[in-house]
């Protein structure tokens, strides 16, 4: 870690390839050089190496592959995940005999909250949304609070641990900080944190929350089966149930007998002349049911395996693989199918280069040298002065690159160095 501050010219050419990382982080788009947030991150990488701020070895040295193959992985399962029907089961649990805007609001919280830290904030988001906007359609509802509601709990959510986002990843590696020490180091302020959030919500749309009466949505859940030449009755009898028709349309697929859209793309989906014999003897559902299930049981064995102290890394990738494998099919148009953002590894890879060149500046080691005094852990003081910088670093330099810089580093690793000296030898 350089501590001191390298010749001006360093300094000045490696802030402003940073400058030019964080410009087009923070605003890809725009207009003199609209490129995007990845190509800005290898923008910002290459300069780094052509103003010989840091050298090629140093460069690939700083790439951290355990944070990459974690995200990596991490995607993976999350697909698998999707297609095994696993977020269709939260949807329907946010519906579930729901009793009113108030009621869902609370449900949306705290599921999108529990699901985030197991499953990152940004799957949690993608997938839920378009449940969260049926709902709200279908109870005459804005959808304003319940979108507020799943963005911000996603966030809220995902700080319990490490595989919640990606800037937790970098936090835990860096700082070698086990799967249950930051789970319950992080786990109280989590929950305070969703509480909060919960109430405020409220507070402030409690009166948009109360949505049309049931007698109301029951008649225009009538007019609109008459309209399209279904049943009254079962219109209603499942919007007593609280089920969702669009949820059951997904699950259950539609009135011929095909799968529903969900089940047409995903990736358990079956094309048998590509499974192995034993898949042939099988019936239909006892395959899918297979899949499935074993999709649910790996996935609970690698939380276990986190919470054991497992490579976090290493065990992610293999739960992948093992998903993979059982497949049993080509992996490349399967993780395609997966979602999994490529462009988003590389932009990890160019924000480790970009930002381990700014460190070799010694801007981040000066930085830190002069606010220690008043950023003192184990002071009140300290710890509001150390939370309003970060605060002011993660919204103005993105989180994930602030969670990398060397200010946040020594401090983390400052705090778990002074927890273990404190603690009493045995």
């Amino acid at each position: 870690m350089t501590t001191e501050l390298a010749p001006l010219p360093k300094v000045v050419l490696g802030s402003l390839s940073f400058g030019v990382f964080w410009m087009l982080a923070v605003f890809p788009s725009v207009p003199f050089l609209p490129i995007g947030r990845t190509a800005g991150a290898l923008l910002g990488a290459v300069l780094m190496i052509v103003f010989h701020v840091i050298g090629p070895d140093d460069a690939y040295a700083s790439i951290d592959l355990p944070i990459l193959g974690l995200l990596f992985a991490t995607m993976v399962v999350g697909g698998y995940l999707k297609g095994a029907g696993m977020f269709g089961h939260l949807g329907a649990l946010l519906a579930w005999r729901s009793r009113g805007g108030r009621d869902l609001l609370c449900r949306v919280c705290v599921v999108t909250a529990l699901a985030s830290a197991l499953f990152t904030n940004d799957t949690c988001c993608v997938v839920l949304t378009e449940f969260v906007l049926e709902l709200a359609a279908e109870r005459n509802l804005p959808a304003k609070p319940f979108l507020l509601a799943l963005a911000t709990s996603a966030n809220i959510g995902s700080s319990a641990t490490p595989i919640g986002n990606p800037q937790n990843l970098v936090i835990a590696f860096n700082s070698r900080i086990t799967f249950l020490r930051f789970l319950f180091g992080i786990l109280p302020a989590m929950l305070a944190g969703m509480a909060v959030n919960t109430v405020m919500l409220l507070c402030m749309y409690w009166k948009e929350l109360e949505g049309a009466s049931p007698d109301e949505v029951g008649a225009g859940k009538e007019m609109e089966a008459v309209e399209e030449g279904r049943s009254p009755a079962s219109s209603v009898l499942s919007l007593k149930c609280g089920a969702s028709p669009a949820l059951r349309h997904r699950q259950n697929g539609n009135g011929n007998g095909n799968a529903g859209h969900d089940d047409a793309d995903s990736v358990m989906s079956e094309n048998i002349s590509t499974k192995h014999r034993w898949f042939m003897q099988c019936s239909e559902q006892r395959r899918k049911l297979f899949l499935k299930s074993f999709a649910y049981v790996v996935t609970v064995g690698m939380l276990v395996a986190y919470m054991l102290g497992l490579n976090m890394s290493w065990t992610a990738i293999a739960t992948a693989i093992a998903l993979v494998v059982v497949d049993f099919r080509d992996a490349e148009p399967c993780l395609d199918k997966l979602q999994v953002s490529y462009s988003l590894l590389v932009f990890f890879s160019g924000m480790f280069v970009t930002v381990s060149g700014f460190n070799k500046t010694g801007l981040p080691g000066a930085i830190w040298n002069f606010m220690a005094p008043y950023a003192k852990i184990n002071h009140v003081s300290g710890v509001t002065v150390l939370s309003l910088i970060i605060l002011l670093l993660s919204n103005l330099a993105s989180n994930v690159p602030t969670g990398k810089l060397t200010l946040v580093r020594t401090v983390l690793i400052s705090f778990v160095l002074s927890e273990s000296v404190s603690r009493p030898a045995r």
